[in-house]
């Protein structure tokens, strides 16, 4: 499972620069390859191990991948990231998407209510992901000198010729799948032989290690100054986390799921979600320094031991 984590995070990356390369000699503007492509891409590991999860009958894998991930890149990716460097929003694009990201997970919750995602609630999150898709298009082409949407742009992998990025897509596409199956199998096996469910699994090692992509990215940001950026890779990695990765499961193979998603960990989710909407609006600074940080990083580090305690 490690050496399939690895590996995942990897082609992950070679496959973006593979798909974005293929779009800029198309001349997609970058801003756009920034919005769609490259932020996407932080969510590719995730939506990989959930749909072979699904693939596989382990439903509550990959939502215990989904809850885990968000749950993760708050608490330990923003928070290790902010102890490293404090970040200072300046963005407005950012203060316009955390009023989203709250909408995306009352969508989610509102469609898990009741115990079972179904094939329309798939149907819904892939309409909803669309529509994600081309407001932030849109919003991004009315805010072309918005700090971070400046930042994602640079961060664009540079052009390169049509036949190494079609390999590199090709490459990282067929990686993505093997290593997603490796990490799938070897998470099932290790939950088989302790003894715990597939969704405890999802939710501490698989979510930390498909989360990898998120800490490398948000932490190489803010050394660089562009701590606009390093936020905007976690809010959006858990916007497509809640769209694109949990309509996975919901399409592929649905129907009823553990009801400790619902009851413990998706309340717990929303509070890390919701203290990330506290640290960043509403607030003269807009800064999270070493101290939130830390307290972010505790309380990740709390809810693994609740988890370890009922387990």
């Amino acid at each position: 499972m490690i050496v399939g984590i690895i590996l995942l995070v990897w082609s992950a990356d070679r496959f973006v620069d593979g798909a974005a390369s293929i779009a800029r000699n198309w001349h997609v503007p970058p801003m756009v390859i920034g919005l769609t492509i490259v932020s996407l891409g932080t969510s590719l590991p995730e939506m990989l191990v959930a749909t072979i999860a699904a693939l596989d009958g382990s439903r509550n894998l990959g939502i215990g991948n989904v809850l885990g991930s968000n749950i993760a890149n708050i608490g330990l990716v923003l928070g290790i990231t902010a102890m490293i460097v404090p970040l200072t929003i300046k963005s407005i694009t950012l203060r316009r998407e955390m009023p989203v990201l709250l909408l995306i997970t009352f969508l989610a919750f509102a469609l898990m209510a009741d115990g079972t995602l179904s094939f329309i609630d798939g149907l819904v999150l892939l309409a909803s992901l669309v529509l994600m898709l081309v407001w932030m298009v849109r919003t991004a082409l009315h805010d072309k000198h918005d700090p971070l949407l400046q930042e994602m742009t640079e961060a664009v992998p540079e052009s390169m010729a049509m036949k190494k990025a079609a390999l590199w897509f090709v490459v990282g596409l067929l990686l993505l799948i093997v290593s997603s199956r490796m990490v799938v199998w070897g998470a099932v096996e290790i939950a088989h032989f302790l003894g715990v469910s597939d969704l405890v699994i999802g939710l501490t090692i698989v979510a930390i290690g498909t989360s990898l992509p998120e800490l490398v990215a948000s932490v190489a940001s803010a050394v660089k100054n562009e701590a606009d950026l390093a936020i905007g890779n976690v809010i959006g990695s858990n916007m497509f986390n809640l769209l694109a990765v949990l309509m996975m499961p919901a399409l592929i193979e649905p129907g009823a799921f553990s009801s400790q998603a619902l009851l413990r960990d998706f309340p717990i989710m929303l509070l890390f979600t919701l203290a990330l909407v506290a640290l960043t609006i509403g607030r003269k600074s807009h800064s999270i320094g070493r101290f939130k940080g830390g307290l972010l990083v505790s309380s990740f580090a709390g809810y693994l031991y609740l988890l370890y305690l009922q387990a």
